[in-house]
């Protein structure tokens, strides 16, 4: 019986520096599947890798010649000695497979719990495997329940919600502060990434206007090519601080850049409206005692990991009622599993009652000539339907597996009670090609 195998490294158990020899580039990928989809034992066969993880989802129908064979292919694929990733490889079998993969999708294994990339990730390897066609009957109901859960988890819990990167949580902030963002001007001291990420996020919420002050303005000036912004010399940032409502600050300087009366001649111009600063430079950019002044509100490096940190722990929370709806989802992946191995028993059960209803009802009817073609439909009516109601509770009590009974048992015992695999010899052998 075919059997659901994932193998796989992740953050968790493998360093970044093996994760890197053993990514797949996309046309490596392609490469891979052509070449498992052929092995011996392996009826389907998907990859995803991404720059925390490397995962091979196989159906198998011989399971660890099956895995052997795998890890000897990524060994030899990779070049890479066995030894060196072996200890670091998982294997999940069955339901524990089923398991991770709804886990995965749903961004509960994820580094950051809750990121929303892996589920397009998972996505785009999906389609490249249903591309090579190493994608099958169950990987297919298994992926398409993955996406499904993923969306469940994101719509059911906060999992997605509260800022957990130190430019998103700028963002949060500066909601709280601002009713609405949407018209506030932003003023950007300093080229660094972080502030620059805050202000992409910043643009992304519609805010009005940027403008770049750096010491070397044609940087300045490339940077507010980038956000359709303005640039200014890094010599007049104290006659544009009124102008600002947001202030973002990531300069190298090793002293304050704004200080206290900077912005109270700034304030007294604004005529007290709120002033929201970001420092997210080490050392500081902007003096503490900011702080201080009414309607200013201040956050360094340490104040957005604070807010970082309490979202996490959040997230956390709201993880625990994704792991239920998993598990729910895995159950019930497990049921269709175990219809599906009941299914080729019960097509040949009704496939061997229809066969011998149809043939005693034409038996009986050759005899009765003067039968009109009505009567005749009636009586296959009649026997078609006895046939079907002979078959009903048989085939719902094969279907309805229950949680503590052995299905194989039953659906041996139904083969031999009705002398199935006679007759699906005899199909094989009909089916054979003359010599």
């Amino acid at each position: 019986m075919s059997e659901i195998v994932l193998l796989g490294i992740n953050h968790k158990t493998a360093p970044v520096e093996l994760r890197e020899t053993l990514s797949f580039t996309e046309e490596e990928i392609v490469d891979t599947l052509d070449t498992l989809k052929c092995r011996k034992g392996i009826d389907e066969v998907l990859l995803f890798s991404t720059c925390n993880r490397t995962e091979i989802l196989i159906v198998t129908n011989t399971r660890d010649e099956c895995i052997a064979g795998v890890e000897g292919f990524i060994s030899k694929y990779k070049d890479i000695p066995m030894s060196t990733f072996a200890p670091s490889l998982y294997i999940y079998r069955g339901e524990q497979a089923v398991q991770h993969l709804f886990r995965v999708t749903s961004s509960l294994d994820s580094m950051i719990v809750g990121e929303p990339q892996i589920l397009g990730q998972v996505k785009s390897a999906y389609r490249t495997a249903t591309r090579c066609g190493s994608s099958g009957v169950i990987l297919n109901r298994l992926l398409h329940k993955s996406f499904s859960i993923a969306k469940k988890v994101r719509r059911e819990t906060g999992i997605g919600d509260n800022a957990v990167s130190i430019s998103y949580a700028a963002i949060e902030l500066a909601s709280k502060i601002f009713t609405c963002i949407q018209d506030k001007n932003v003023l950007l001291l300093g080229a660094g990434e972080m502030a620059e990420i805050a202000v992409e996020h910043l643009i992304s919420h519609g805010v009005s206007s940027i403008v770049v002050a750096n010491r070397t303005f044609k940087n300045a000036l490339t940077l507010a090519e980038k956000f359709n912004g303005r640039a200014v010399r890094f010599e007049e940032r104290e006659s544009f601080l009124h102008r600002a409502d947001i202030i973002i600050s990531s300069t190298g300087a090793s002293d304050h850049v704004i200080t206290q009366n900077h912005v109270k001649a700034a304030m007294r111009t604004r005529k007290n409206r709120p002033l929201f600063f970001i420092d997210i430079a080490v050392p500081r950019d902007i003096d503490p005692k900011v702080n201080r002044i009414s309607n200013c509100y201040l956050y360094d490096i340490d104040d957005l990991q604070e807010v970082v940190n309490e979202n996490l722990h959040e997230r956390q929370k709201e993880a625990v009622k994704g792991e239920r709806l998993v598990d729910e989802a895995v159950i019930k992946f497990h049921h269709w599993l175990e219809e599906l191995k009941v299914v080729p028993t019960i097509i040949s059960l009704k496939e061997k009652i229809d066969a011998i209803t149809e043939a005693e009802t034409e038996k009986t009817l050759a005899g009765m000539k003067t039968l009109s073609e009505k009567d005749r439909q009636a009586i296959q009516r009649m026997t078609r339907a006895i046939s079907s109601k002979i078959l009903h509770d048989p085939i719902l009590f094969l279907k309805n597996s229950g949680d503590h009974r052995n299905d194989s048992f039953y659906i041996n015992a139904a083969r031999n009670l009705f002398n199935l695999d006679k007759i699906d010899e005899e199909c094989s052998n009909r089916q054979q090609p003359l010599s």
